[in-house]
């Protein structure tokens, strides 16, 4: 009920439910739909999931661009896994340009 009454946390936790199968049937789309609510809201920890839903294909059709887009919101609020892999995107140009300098800056956080 708090998910759906648009409480971050409660969106954020309640997506993990959807992506494990925890108490509710397993459905990666709803669990995209549900990080991608709470992401797009400044939530870290959901922009990181997001990240990897469409870095993976897994819920919502792969998109090395927007993943990166989301890579980056959560590691500018300091998620070091978020920053890794937006720093490993940069250096490789996974739905980014290449852009060492700014691959080496997140790889130092």
């Amino acid at each position: 009920r708090a998910a759906d009454q648009g409480h971050l946390d409660a969106q954020c936790t309640y997506a993990i439910c959807f992506r494990d199968g925890t108490g509710v049937p397993q459905d990666h789309t709803e669990a995209a739909r549900l990080f991608r609510m709470a992401g797009d809201r400044d939530h870290v920890e959901a922009q990181y999931e997001m990240a990897l839903i469409l870095a993976n294909g897994e819920g919502a059709p792969q998109d090395h661009a927007e993943s990166t887009r989301y890579f980056r919101l959560a590691a500018d609020q300091g998620h070091t896994d978020a920053q890794y892999n937006l720093a490993k995107n940069l250096h490789e140009g996974v739905g980014v340009r290449l852009n060492f300098g700014e691959a080496a800056r997140y790889f130092r956080l």
